[in-house]
């Protein structure tokens, strides 16, 4: 692994090529993972994928089959096709599997390369509360903080710009919608190589999207995705469910500890 990771260092372009060329035109570090359930801040990771395309330079696939260390319920399994027995047999420790993930990530974005994830709050809240799970420095402290995010997720992209299309907004629905291919649905390679199309798209598509800078294109998705949230549980209050929607975004925060009562 780590001689992939050094292989890809060596395809980032100088950054005078980063400041020139429209970001979708340039590298991509898509990213998908597939967990034991759908709850990013308790959920373990089972396999993820990093694949780093575009550029003009061969695609790279990375992928790592995970032990989490607990049972994966039957229905994750129908999903993503991985039973407990055979990720116990086949997978790698998380902390050695989450360190190369990290890393990888990590060295992209220290080049300007962002980090592509289809709804990527549960993707990356799920990479982070792993990492401090299994004492492995997160992302985010990787990189400086929240600062060094760059990130594009179609996901928001696609209900900002698309907001009143009827449908489901699965990663298969838009990529049928967009007329981008998924080979494989639920398996990660696929999935997030399937993301980097749908942003690439989406960037042809709506100038806005294809001709913002990546730093003012993350902070967009930050507000945009913050809105979105405020949309769905209006919705939701008209409707008489008081649901709360999560509106943080790209990863969530920790709760803060309640506070003992006087």
């Amino acid at each position: 692994m780590v001689s992939l990771v050094i292989q890809g260092l060596c395809h980032v372009r100088p950054r005078r090529y980063l400041r020139r060329v429209s970001w979708h035109l340039r590298r991509l570090a898509a990213f998908d993972i597939e967990t034991t359930g759908v709850d990013p801040t308790s959920d373990r990771i089972v396999t993820a994928a990093v694949t780093l395309a575009g550029g003009g330079l061969p695609t790279e696939s990375h992928a790592w089959l995970v032990d989490p260390g607990v049972e994966i319920p039957a229905g994750a399994t129908a999903v993503h096709g991985v039973t407990t027995a055979r990720a116990r047999a086949e997978g790698r420790p998380p902390a050695d599997a989450l360190e190369e993930i990290t890393m990888l990530l990590a060295d992209q974005l220290r080049h300007g390369v962002p980090v592509i994830a289809f709804n990527a709050r549960f993707d990356l809240t799920c990479l982070h509360r792993e990492a401090e799970r299994h004492g492995v420095r997160p992302l985010l402290d990787r990189v400086g903080g929240p600062g060094g995010l760059l990130v594009v997720d179609p996901y928001v992209l696609d209900k900002q710009h698309d907001r009143y299309r009827r449908g489901r907004r699965t990663l298969g629905a838009v990529c049928a919608h967009y007329r981008v291919r998924l080979d494989d649905a639920h398996a990660a390679g696929a999935d997030a190589l399937a993301a980097a199309r749908v942003a690439w798209r989406l960037a042809t598509t709506f100038a806005e999207i294809g001709s913002s800078d990546l730093p003012t294109l993350h902070q967009r998705q930050v507000l945009w995705a913050a809105e979105q949230a405020a949309s769905l549980e209006q919705y939701f209050r008209e409707n008489g469910r008081p649901e709360v929607v999560e509106a943080a975004w790209p990863i969530v925060p920790a709760a803060l500890p309640a506070l003992a009562a006087a």
